[in-house]
């Protein structure tokens, strides 16, 4: 019988969410309080909404779980994630900001028509067409961690799991608005970062020490404690840490971590909350995967290795705190499919009613067409997610990718490199974009499961950067880039 006590915690937690949509739906009257929050969130806020964003569902329980698969191995990923975030604040945040500023753009789409001077709105549609296929799956994964939680923590169906979830998350993201995600976000994000502290912790401790933890997960399997895994120094094992050290390539422009950018305050809080996000990642990963290796020596032989945080939380710890790690991985989950929810959101209302079809549009109406299309969204993903359980990490990993690897090349090129044109953006978006869905579908077995957001990202990159060599860029683009260089090298000075 599931205890009174963990119903009681989980529901305070729910309705803690529900009053930050009332609160947050005070400035979703506009588009730009709907979609960025007024753009005036402070460092902390956005340095933790940009990792749980990243992060989600797939930390707390896809993460775990691949410690517990693979151990040792599963440290390159924890490299790739602190890479890339902290390339992504560093390289990435101030250009971005004061690019966007300078334009004043709501969405990446905006500010890649703004860059490109795309006055045929190509850019932007096939932005649109990108985000929504990828978003959508992204989302149904997310939905079904939330089935996998609640199944394994409150004994419940993983259909009604997936209900609960996406009904919580509909509301206070379609009422707040993205000032209810960045504050849910906040919130979210303190409790992974304290659960991923304490559970190692624990874990580590009731498998006798440390020591203990290695000789144990030795005679379980002597590839756990193999950097390369069951592969060895081989192709396949030089090629499997490549591909999660590529996962951290999406912090360097998937669209969803860069909406955090474009509603800062200021570039002041750009650069303080740099620091705030990189220790966070190292926290938030390196707890991941050491309560996953601590898991596999207590609890050998799960079923399903992706449960092994909440089993983890209901046999280490009395009910309040069991009751608390279940809202943690709820907000692993949430702080993500706000985020993607909003994204896509913004995607149609903005980049397609608002800026294709009619320019004129009050902002009122706007906002409730927001609204809807955020409900919509969330249905079409919660009818994937019951329809078919899949693997979390993979599938988490699948839709990272592919907005990464359609976005980020072309970010990079346009914030750094003046010869970048509209023509080699669209095409490199493109190119990323089916590269990598091909490469899941039709090469990926072929080439030692090689993860596909590193074909992905270089096909990206490789065609932004050929079709630019024989196209002409935007007029006033090599001045402008020189321009924002130097605005943010006095700014910094």
């Amino acid at each position: 019988m599931v205890s009174t006590t963990i119903i009681t915690v989980l529901v305070v937690y729910l309705i803690i969410l529900l009053a930050i949509g009332m609160w947050g739906g005070r400035e979703s009257g506009s588009v730009a309080g709907y979609y960025v929050a007024g753009k005036k969130l402070p460092s902390w806020v956005i340095a933790f909404s940009s990792n749980t964003t990243g992060e989600s569902g797939w930390l707390l329980l896809g993460l775990t779980g691949m410690g517990y698969l693979v151990g040792i191995h599963a440290l390159w990923i924890v490299m790739g994630e602190v890479l890339g975030v902290t390339l992504g604040w560093v390289l990435v945040a101030s250009r971005f900001k004061e690019y966007t500023d300078r334009y004043d753009c709501i969405t990446v789409p905006d500010y890649l028509e703004s860059r490109f001077q795309d006055s045929r709105h190509l850019i932007r549609l096939v932005s649109v067409v990108i985000i929504l296929s990828m978003v959508t799956v992204y989302t149904a994964a997310q939905l079904t961690a939330s089935g996998k939680a609640f199944s394994s923590f409150l004994d419940t169906s993983y259909t009604t799991g997936v209900l609960i979830g996406a009904a919580v998350i509909l509301y206070y993201t379609t009422i707040g608005g993205f000032k209810a995600v960045a504050y849910s976000d906040l919130l979210q994000g303190v409790l992974m970062l304290l659960g991923l502290i304490v559970l190692p912790i624990v874990g580590i401790i009731n498998a006798g020490g440390w020591s203990s933890l290695m000789a144990q997960l030795q005679a379980a399997d002597p590839n756990l404690l193999e950097p390369m895994g069951e592969f060895g120094v081989s192709v396949p094992g030089v090629l499997s840490a490549l591909g999660f050290i590529g996962i951290g390539l999406a912090f360097l422009g998937a669209p969803q971590l860069l909406t955090r950018f474009i509603s800062a305050r200021d570039r002041g809080e750009i650069v303080t909350g740099g620091l705030m996000a990189v220790v966070c990642i190292i926290i938030f990963d390196l707890g991941a995967v050491f309560a996953g290796m601590a898991g596999r020596a207590i609890f050998p032989g799960l079923a399903d290795h992706e449960t092994i945080f909440p089993t983890m939380s209901a046999a280490l710890f009395p009910n309040i705190f069991t009751g608390i790690f279940l809202v943690i991985v709820l907000a692993a989950i949430m702080s993500t499919v706000d985020s993607l929810l909003i994204l896509a959101s913004s995607a149609v209302v903005v980049d397609v009613v608002q800026k294709i079809y009619n320019p004129a549009i009050t902002e009122k109406r706007l906002s409730l067409y927001g609204k809807l299309t955020t409900v919509v969204i969330g249905v079409c993903a919660l009818v994937m997610a019951i329809g078919e359980v899949r693997m979390i990490f993979w599938f988490v990993l699948f839709a990272w990718s592919g907005l990464a690897s359609a976005f980020a090349p072309v970010i990079l090129c346009s914030l750094f490199w003046k010869r970048t044109t509209r023509a080699g953006a669209v095409a490199g978006m493109i190119g990323g974009f089916l590269t990598t869905i091909t490469w899941v579908l039709v090469f990926k077995e072929q080439f030692f499961d090689l993860y596909e957001m590193l074909p992905g990202f270089f096909a990206g990159f490789g065609l932004t950067i050929g079709v630019s060599l024989f196209t002409n860029p935007p007029d006033g683009a090599a001045d402008e880039l020189e321009a924002v260089r130097r605005s943010i090298t006095n700014y910094e000075d």
